[in-house]
Parts: structure tokens; C-alpha cells; sequence
């Protein structure tokens, strides 16, 4: 056979075959270990700058805490004896300021007080603005600035601040209270991943 005789396609053999096979698909290989690479590498760049924007920023304007011996009367709502019971209460009062970075509404629905001491973390919610109010009303002399309360059922705009206090109540004494070793609020919203906020003010201790 001549070396210029060339085989019609119908008589190549299939090692040939393939051959070409290869070769025409190589690109496809190619193209596919590319994109495999920028999906990998754009799921790493979503985990390290982080899955969801920050919706909201707090400060934490000023904390009080308020320790108190309560001892009851020794008679009901009716007049009727009863023992006498006594316990430790220390009130935190927290006024903080709170800010919408998003572009919707946030719904603020709760905030809690976290106090870890030797023995573990203690939390509390905090009251209602009408039973802070109350607080005040039931112990006229206590030695914190009545300042406004910060309603925690309220809708704060897209980029509006808004700024009031919370009250929450340990079971604690005023020894407890003073072992803490780390003090954070959080602030719960509606839809939205909450907030913790960490005093960078010193507690006031009343």
C-alpha cells in the first residue's frame, strides 16, 4: 500500500476511533475542572465574608445593677397571715441604643440579660415599658435615673436609631452578682438573626 493512500473513516479501527474521540472531547474536560474551580472557590469566599449581612448594630449606652434583700409582709392581698419569705434580687437596668443597617424594617420582639458567673450562665428576659415603669412605682426610692423605656414589641425603619432602657431581675445576691465574669445583652428581632451586645461601659453598682 502506498504511503499516500489514506483510509476512508469507515475503515479506521477503533483504536482510532478513539483517539478522536479524545480529542474532541478534551475541551470539555477542561472547561469542566475550570468551573469546578470557581464554584469551589466562590463557596469559600461566601463562608469567610459571611452568610448574611448584619441587619443591625446596638451600643450599650450605660448599665446599672441594683441589689436588693426583699422580705414579704407576712399577710396576703387579703389581709390573711402567711410566713414570711425572703430572697436576693439584683436589678440590671441597660440603656442601649439600637440601629437598622438594612434596607426593611426590623421588628424587635425581645431582649434578655446574660450574666456568666463561676457556675455557669445566667439569663433573664427583660420586663415589658409598662413593667419597668412599675419597678419604679413599687420602690419609689430606688437609686437609678428613671429614663425612658425601650419597648420591645416596636418596628425600627430602615437606618433609624432608636434608643431606651430595659430592666431585667436576678435571683442573686449582691456576692453573686459581683463573682461575674463576663456581662452581654441580647436583642431578638422578628426574621432576623439577634444581636449580643457587650458593655464597654463599666456596671454601676447601686
Amino acid at each position: 500500500m502506498s504511503l499516500l493512500h489514506q483510509q476512508s473513516p469507515d475503515q479506521l479501527d477503533d483504536a482510532a476511533r478513539g483517539e478522536e474521540f479524545t480529542k474532541g472531547t478534551s475541551h470539555v474536560v477542561v472547561a469542566s475542572i475550570v468551573a469546578t474551580v470557581v464554584v469551589s472557590a466562590a463557596i469559600v469566599a461566601y463562608f469567610i465574608t459571611g452568610q448574611t449581612p448584619v441587619v443591625a448594630s446596638g451600643d450599650v449606652v450605660a448599665v446599672w445593677a441594683h441589689p436588693m434583700h426583699v422580705e414579704s409582709k407576712g399577710f396576703d392581698a387579703n389581709g390573711a397571715p402567711m410566713p414570711r419569705e425572703s430572697f436576693d434580687q439584683v436589678y440590671v437596668f441597660t440603656q442601649v441604643r439600637l440601629k437598622n443597617q438594612s434596607k426593611a424594617p426590623l421588628f424587635l420582639t425581645s431582649a434578655m440579660t446574660n450574666a456568666t458567673l463561676p457556675d455557669g450562665i445566667y439569663s433573664s428576659y427583660a420586663a415589658s415599658a409598662a413593667d419597668y415603669d412599675r419597678v419604679f412605682l413599687a420602690y419609689p426610692g430606688m437609686p437609678v435615673p428613671h429614663n425612658k423605656a425601650l419597648p420591645l414589641d416596636m418596628t425600627i425603619d430602615p437606618g433609624q436609631t432608636v434608643e431606651g432602657t430595659v430592666v431585667s431581675a436576678f435571683k442573686l445576691t449582691k456576692e453573686q452578682w459581683e463573682s461575674r465574669k463576663d456581662l452581654n445583652f441580647t436583642f431578638s428581632f422578628r426574621y432576623q438573626p439577634s444581636l449580643v451586645v457587650a458593655p464597654r461601659v463599666a456596671v454601676i453598682d447601686q
